[in-house]
């Protein structure tokens, strides 16, 4: 038996993953945008203007989204403390400590009266408004248009700037906000920083991944790379502003799954996981790796912040079980059982059906990957890339302890349930199997083809006759007469003439005709 399957880089690879989950409503009745964060391949120049056309989409909504907060964080009771306001990452201007009296720069309601245009303009797309509406009334905004409004929201979400009067627009910012939710399942997630998170296309353990807000930036990095093109380098995908955090700690989980065949496709899920932190604080003011990245491979290079909280271990890991404790005791036990771990399942069984027709479906083989997830603040688990060989270093004692597991378990289902149906598969269960396929009854007439074989003759034949048609045959639908009868009509000779040649034959003698069959 073989531990891999061969093309298996539709799910494996993040471009593979990126484009392949555009495709899955065309398999599953699912959303790829509940689950997986948008994303997009920067090989093409189409791939880089659906890449803008999303940036500039979030920088409106991230201008809406700005009115909101601050509205709101005016009209909280005052006296929170600086920790608790940093811990918020509130939008609200911030006053120079050392010049209190210091006026920030303020921006004009145009900004806002723009990005509410922006923002309609892409509700009405999504419900095929425009469709009715005028092409001039539709007009998208020039590109010097866009410039200016991204510089203003460089400047009121980096640079501490405001807007006047934004009271004044509160109302409307939250309700488009409120309407572009219920459409788009990644509002949440996607914050006010428009943070991206740039990787790729191929490669694994965190290597040359870098975070970036700046569109310009973006495109730069992408364009200094000759390669691009020809290698699909480059993976564009929204970084999650608002994941869930343990300890003021960002953190992701690895999810084992394991795939006995793929026709038909036969999936089994871990019932452990486990958890991996980062090194760091987590923090949006600062877009280094070491805070953003979990890969242990990563981590595992860097020491401890020491204003990180001690209640964190210091190999940087959980086990599932004890994050489920950790969920217990903040009165959050339901979480695992009700969301997170269904939520895991769903997303990788909707991955791998869509990948079912990419993959070699060889027989007598397997392969073990592990899933990267990270949680939102509402629980929900956000698919972040699949991995194939993932690694099974005892680099910590929960890898140690979980890694060898898993290989039993793994060798258990593979080789031990082959003879034995019923026997302990470990942790192990089954999360699905493709139900066999029907095939159609065949209603069609039974063909089949009739016929002899012909072979030169040893001796020259006598000479046939002139044949004549009867008359009975040529006035006969053409329906009626077979092929097979016509031939036999026109080649065989009348009766009279083969009892003639079988005379000539007699009076040669017998003795030729034994010789023949001799």
């Amino acid at each position: 038996m073989l531990n891999h399957y061969g093309k298996t880089a539709s799910f494996t690879t993040k471009i593979g993953l990126c484009l392949n989950m555009r495709s899955l409503p065309w398999y599953v009745q699912a959303n790829p945008n509940t689950f997986f964060p948008r994303c997009y391949g920067l090989c093409t120049e189409s791939e880089k203007q659906e890449f803008l056309d999303d940036f500039r989409r979030t920088v409106a909504a991230s201008i809406l989204k700005w009115v909101v907060l601050h509205q709101n964080y005016c009209s909280k009771v005052k006296g929170k403390s600086k920790k608790e306001e940093a811990k918020n990452s509130d939008p609200s201007p911030k006053k120079d400590p050392e010049n209190p009296d210091l006026k920030l720069p303020s921006l004009s309601g145009q900004v806002v009266d723009t990005a509410c245009k922006v923002c309609q303009a892409y509700l009405g797309q999504l419900e095929h408004e425009d469709i009715d509406v005028s092409e001039a009334s539709t007009e998208a905004l020039s590109e010097e248009e866009w410039n200016d409004l991204t510089q203003q929201y460089y400047l009121l979400v980096h640079g501490n700037a405001s807007i006047t009067d934004s009271k004044s627009y509160f109302a409307q910012c939250q309700a488009l906000l409120s309407k572009i939710s219920s459409v788009n399942p990644q509002t949440e997630i996607d914050g006010i920083r428009n943070i991206w998170i740039i990787k790729p296309a191929a490669k694994s353990r965190g290597r040359d991944i870098v975070c970036m807000d700046r569109v310009e930036n973006i495109l730069s990095l992408v364009a200094a790379d000759s390669q691009t093109t020809k290698d699909n380098k480059w993976v564009v995908q929204k970084y999650i502003e608002t994941p869930m955090l343990i300890y003021d700690t960002k953190f992701d989980i690895r999810q084992w799954f394991l795939v006995t065949d793929w026709n038909p496709l036969t999936i089994w899920f871990y019932k452990e996981s486990y958890l991996r932190f980062s090194t760091q604080r987590f923090s949006l003011d600062k877009l280094d790796s070491a805070i953003h990245l979990c890969n242990n491979s990563i981590q595992r290079r860097l020491k401890n912040d020491k204003e990180r909280s001690p209640l964190l271990p210091c190999h940087n890991m959980w086990t599932s079980t004890r994050f489920q404790e950790y969920l217990q005791k903040r009165g959050r036990g339901g979480t695992w059982g009700s969301i997170i771990y269904p939520s895991m399942k769903r997303a990788v069984t909707n991955a791998m059906r869509v990948a079912q027709d990419h993959v070699e479906a060889r027989k007598n083989s397997f392969e073990l990957y592990g899933a990267d997830f990270i949680l939102g603040r509402d629980f929900k688990p956000w698919l972040i890339e699949i991995n194939s060989s993932p690694t099974m270093h005892p680099s910590t004692p929960v890898t140690a302890q979980l890694c060898a597991q898993v290989q039993e378990d793994t060798i258990k289902v593979v080789v031990d349930r082959k003879l034995d149906r019923n026997c302990d598969i470990g942790n192990f269960e089954l999360l699905w199997r493709q139900p066999a396929v029907e095939l159609p009854p065949f209603n069609g007439s039974d063909l089949c083809v009739e016929g002899i074989s012909v072979k030169k003759a040893k001796k020259q034949m006598p000479p046939i006759a002139s044949v004549g048609l009867s008359e009975s045959l040529l006035d006969a639908p053409p329906k009626v007469r077979s092929a097979r009868a016509l031939m036999e009509t026109v080649i065989r000779p009348p009766r009279t003439t083969v009892r003639q040649d079988w005379k000539r034959e007699e009076a040669k003698g017998f003795r030729v005709i034994s010789k023949r069959r001799a």
